[in-house]
């Protein structure tokens, strides 16, 4: 019997998304570079079910249905080149290469425009919800060639998670490198939402002497419920051997695989303030530099001051925060997919996300109705619903962020969400004054409040500069 899909790298994911598949009725072919692993596969979780192995990638290939499908699950990188290089040879115009590992988007798409030129139909696929995830529904996000969903559409649906309303979290996103833009994106919320909560963390030490699992437990029933929150609950109940925190004896010092800051990067590039992404991502730097921090302590003693907000006060805050960076982050897919010509569907997007994910949270819902309801939305910002969530929060966020300054707990993205958000509602900032100084020693130009957008002047500051100017582009 010939298989449906097959699938490449039986590390933990590759396995996980094999038995799903498998469980959902597909017949799976695996195929692994080092057999002994195949074999462990097949007689193991694989036993009794509908999945096949192979020692040679070329009797791999020809156990396929076509169009054939071929699933990459192995390391992003030279890795994905070196399996696309082997397979092209044994695959026919028409066939289709799925990566469904956390490949950079600049590399899906350059695999896309090179595939498609041979005639096979690439996919490059964000997949979100680790190996609990993989097994039993994580959120998939495919882009890449539109002429191979047609053929993966059931497999991918079928396996995905659901939705409460049992729609699957997983869509068609766009063309080219579109799909892993999307899952870097996510990655990069991700970074944001665990900071934040680290963050609230921190605060909730230096206040009252509060119940963490408790606490945590009581705000996932609310405005927060979500995946990172549920887990971090449970982090708080989890004892060591001994009987004491097991929290307490883990270091504190973040490790990263670089998603987080590629999406930093794109933002820098597409001249996006992704600030809070940009500061989850410092945080974890600052926290490697644990021996330099160990001797600044020496140095300096923190404030003086009794830290004054409650929990729900901490809640509201956090709740807030987290509004900009999804906020941030659409803005950023937003202006990717004017410029990329991608077509995003954000409501869709927002619905992939609500599930199987690792930022899965019942706030998706609402941004879903968001985009929705208006699919041109400039930000989140300006919808009925979210105005008012971060209306009723401000207070609380104010006073949070200032109790945070004065105690001495740093709160990197507390803070810069705050900023950002003042510096959005804001009709006016002080950038006047920046055009000033930079036509005043570089003769960059201005726009005047007085004249149409779009014409520049330059002044003599000095009298002996003289009349010529830069010309004007923005990086």
């Amino acid at each position: 019997m010939q298989a449906d899909i097959g699938l490449i790298g039986l590390a933990v994911m590759g396995q996980n998304l094999v038995l799903n598949m498998a469980d959902h009725g597909y017949t799976v072919a695996v195929f692994n570079r080092t057999a002994s692993k195949t074999d462990e596969f097949l007689k193991g979780p694989a036993a009794g079910k509908k999945i096949s192995g192979s020692h040679e990638l070329k009797d791999f290939v020809a156990s396929l249905k076509r169009p054939r499908k071929v699933m990459l699950m192995v390391k992003a990188g030279a890795p994905v080149d070196e399996f696309i290089d082997h397979l092209v040879p044994l695959l026919e115009a028409g066939d289709i290469i799925i990566d469904g590992g956390n490949s950079h988007f600049p590399d899906s798409q350059r695999r896309f425009e090179a595939l498609k030129a041979k005639g096979i139909l690439f996919i490059g696929a964000g997949i979100s919800g680790g190996e609990e995830g993989a097994r039993h529904g994580p959120s998939i996000m495919p882009g890449g060639n539109p002429d191979a969903w047609p053929h993966i559409k059931e497999i991918f649906q079928s396996i995905a998670a659901k939705s409460e309303d049992n729609e699957p979290c997983c869509d068609w996103v766009g063309e080219g490198g579109a799909g892993h833009y999307v899952k870097m994106v996510h990655n990069g919320i991700e970074y944001g939402d665990m900071q934040l909560i680290c963050e609230a963390y921190d605060l909730l030490k230096h206040g009252s002497n509060v119940d963490l699992a408790k606490t945590f437990t009581e705000w996932n029933k609310g405005a927060l419920d979500s995946y990172l929150i549920e887990i971090t609950a449970q982090i708080f109940g989890k004892k060591d051997t001994d009987g004491k925190l097991l929290l307490d004896k883990i270091l504190d010092v973040a490790g990263q695989k670089g998603t987080g800051k590629w999406t930093g990067i794109d933002a820098l590039d597409r001249g996006m303030p992704l600030t809070l992404i940009g500061e989850a991502v410092f945080a974890r730097c600052l926290s490697s530099l644990k021996t330099e921090r160990q001797e600044a302590s020496k140095h300096y003693s923190g404030p003086k001051h009794n830290f004054g907000a409650s929990s729900d006060e901490i809640s509201q805050a956090l709740y807030a925060s987290k509004i900009i960076s999804y906020a941030q982050g659409f803005m950023l897919m937003r202006t990717a997919s004017e410029e990329n010509k991608w077509k995003l569907n954000f409501g869709s997007i927002a619905l992939m996300w609500r599930g199987g994910c690792i930022i899965r949270s019942k706030f998706l819902g609402k941004i879903k109705v968001a985009y929705d309801k208006n699919p041109a939305l400039a930000s989140l910002l300006v919808d009925p619903f979210f105005v008012d969530e971060v209306t009723k929060c401000i207070p609380s966020w104010r006073k949070v962020v200032a109790e945070g300054a004065l105690t001495g707990v740093p709160l990197p993205c507390f803070s810069t969400a705050l900023s950002f958000f003042d510096g959005y509602r804001s009709a006016n900032l002080p950038a006047n004054l920046l055009q000033a100084q930079r036509d005043f020693f570089g003769a960059h130009t201005y726009e005047r409040v007085d004249q149409p957008r779009g014409k520049f002047f330059h002044t003599n500051w000095t009298g002996k500069g003289g009349d010529v100017s830069s010309s004007t582009y923005n990086v």
